[in-house]
């Protein structure tokens, strides 16, 4: 399955790639499930984050490794990629972009992930949803947002 959703922003995508740190990280997290973070190395090739995933009845790890990172002109971006995964997820790569656009940027979660399941694939998929949703607040907050507004796209691709 493949979620995509995109948050408009005031700043240029250099100032928002030298913002993607630990601190962002945390305040990207949603109160629920609660997240303790173990590791955050950064957001380039070869850095890892481990966090621990708190369900209130049982614990997952997850860990993912940042397997590209690039730049050009136009756009920065970062993939991660997950390494263990909590036991209801069999694939998770996430693209982080921030695309310059004519007064700021475009910042897009890009994520393609699999289940066991494909069933489980489509239930999860609103439950991702909201949590990624949950960004878009947080990247405004932080780097500012123009005055027509963010917006969300969406796409939904069978897994």
């Amino acid at each position: 399955m493949r979620l995509k959703l995109e948050t408009r922003v005031d700043a240029t995508p250099e100032t928002v790639w030298q913002g993607f740190d630990e601190t962002l990280f945390l305040r990207l997290a949603p109160p629920l499930p609660r997240l303790r973070l173990l590791r955050f190395d950064g957001c380039h090739t070869g850095d890892a984050v481990v966090v621990e995933i708190d369900f209130l009845f049982f614990k997952q790890i997850w860990e993912s490794t940042i397997t590209e990172q690039g730049e050009s002109e136009d756009e920065v971006w970062f993939v991660d990629c997950g390494k263990r995964l909590p036991f209801f997820l069999r694939q998770w790569t996430h693209r982080h972009q921030i695309q310059r656009d004519e007064t700021g940027s475009n910042i897009v979660d890009d994520i393609e992930y699999h289940s066991p399941w494909w069933v489980l694939d489509i239930l999860l998929y609103p439950l991702l949803w909201l949590q990624f949703a949950y960004r878009r607040p947080v990247y405004r907050k932080v780097f500012g947002t123009r005055s027509r507004g963010s917006r969300a796209k969406q796409e939904r691709v069978g897994g």
